[in-house]
């Protein structure tokens, strides 16, 4: 009854910020740049929470659970590319834009942006996806009463993730969720902090988890190197890397920002913040792991250490944690395809005149159609793949498909719109064709499918796409 409890308030607060937002919400501005008015570190706690969202505290904390801990290293590839957007923000924030495609638009030519909208709109519905299925798993855990039975099904508890997740966005668009996620990013570091330690000590430490790693069969949890080969490093860190340093929910906070010298110095702070709550994630999962031999328990591995393994007040605050990022993850992958549709379709070639009223009303319609959309999405992979694999396929999408031409268009003067477009067919194609199409890979020789995710052709065949047709048709 106590997580219930802390977690309901916790989302009543969430509502009443959102309906008190939204009586502030005059134009799209407000809506989609919370009127760029975003302080420094405001800006880090909207991108913190953003970030740090359902692929960090299920995908790496699952794939943590299967590996041990080896998986430390899997927050490498997103730092790495935090690093990066600190040359670009202060220049992205300067461009006074909505939407990722209208940079790559007003570079590249209408066919480039059409074609990125597409590419956006597809890998945030995926990623929207497991979003909901995240939060059916723990309000399902939240409502499991003594016996181990859940109170509801599974589906109920998805759909109500579903409905509070689509109504919060359609309240007060990114204006609510930056300020909210600012609370969000306090609550989940100062939860970490306090529950590692705990969760330490009750494994018995070093000595107490080799032993309950060897008696499950599990020796090699204890080890970092001779894991992960090269391949997998590459296949599980690239993604996160591409998608960060062209994600537009981080283009958006620049776009939200009072200046270009505050993005520049938020995306600097984030780079600390980002390492040590991802390592914090991995680690309390490490040793959560080793007092959890079942392994479809383990699938959910932090729900299931909030709930069982530590005491109940602070398992309740780490619970609402979880609940938070699922929550500010889910509004950001639901407000940047909306707002991109808005901008860059809607009034780009059906009513350039609306006015902001209209584009408000329109804004929260595509916000429920693209919510519903995703809920459809999330059945179909309800019982497929997992969220670390999930996560890693919509990263690929986006990256491969999006992020070289974004790059171009800020540094690469050279690069041309027809290789722009190449860029994005080619990267988005080899995705879906290398992960959905196998029997067109039987020709390559044995073992080299099976070990190489889609995002290594992917992003070659961008790139290539790119530079070559760039080259090629450079006047």
């Amino acid at each position: 009854m106590t997580y219930l409890v802390i977690i309901l308030l916790y989302l009543f607060t969430l509502i009443g910020v959102g309906i008190y937002k939204s009586k502030k919400i005059k134009t799209q501005a407000d809506f989609a740049v919370a009127g760029r008015s975003l302080s420094p570190w405001v800006l880090v706690g909207t991108m913190l929470a953003t970030w740090i969202g359902t692929g960090s505290i299920l995908g790496n904390a699952g794939k943590t659970y299967e590996t041990g801990m080896a998986a430390l290293i899997l927050p490498i590839g997103g730092t790495l590319g935090i690093i990066l957007l600190t040359r670009i923000a202060g220049k992205v924030r300067s461009f006074e834009k909505f939407t990722v495609p209208e940079i790559i638009g007003d570079r590249y030519g209408p066919a480039a942006r059409l074609l990125s909208v597409i590419a956006l709109v597809m890998a945030y519905m995926v990623i929207v996806s497991y979003q909901y299925n995240a939060g059916g798993a723990v309000i399902s855990t939240i409502l499991t009463d003594e016996s181990g039975v859940s109170l509801i099904s599974i589906e109920m508890a998805t759909i109500i993730a579903v409905v509070f997740i689509i109504a919060y966005t359609m309240l007060a668009g990114l204006v609510s969720v930056a300020y909210t996620d600012v609370g969000n990013g306090i609550i989940m570091t100062v939860t970490l902090l306090i529950a590692f330690p705990i969760l330490w000590i009750k494994a018995g430490g070093w000595s107490g988890m080799e032993v309950a790693f060897t008696s499950m069969g599990k020796s090699q949890h204890m080890q970092f190197f001779g894991v992960y080969s090269g391949l997998d490093i590459i296949n599980f860190c690239l993604p996160p890397f591409l998608l960060v340093l062209g994600d537009a929910n981080m283009y958006q906070r620049f776009f939200a920002s009072k200046d270009a010298a505050g993005a520049k110095f938020a995306t600097t702070i984030l780079v600390g913040a980002v390492l040590v709550i991802e390592l914090l994630i991995i680690a309390s999962a490490w040793v959560s792991a080793s007092m959890i031999p079942d392994a479809e328990l383990g699938k959910h591995v932090l729900i299931y250490a909030a709930h069982q393994l530590l005491p109940t007040f602070l398992g309740a605050i780490m619970m609402t944690t979880i609940v938070g990022i699922i929550i500010s993850t889910a509004d950001s992958f639901l407000l940047v395809p909306a707002t991109t549709l808005m901008r860059d379709v809607y009034l780009n070639y059906i009513n350039p005149k609306a006015s902001e009223k209209k584009i408000v009303l329109l804004s929260r319609l595509l916000v429920l159609a693209l919510g519903i959309v995703a809920f459809i999405m999330s059945k179909g992979f309800a019982e497929s793949e997992g969220f670390f694999e999930r996560a890693l396929y919509a990263y690929t999408i986006y990256g491969a498909a999006i992020t070289p031409v974004l790059v171009a268009a800020l540094f690469w003067k050279d690069a041309t719109k027809e290789g722009a477009v190449a860029s994005i067919i080619s990267g988005t194609v080899m995705t879906l064709l290398w992960k959905e199409v196998p029997a067109l890979w039987t020709w390559l020789p044995a073992g080299i499918y099976g070990s190489v995710d889609e995002v290594l052709p992917a992003i070659c065949c961008s790139v290539m796409a790119l530079v070559g047709v760039s080259l090629a048709t450079k006047k």
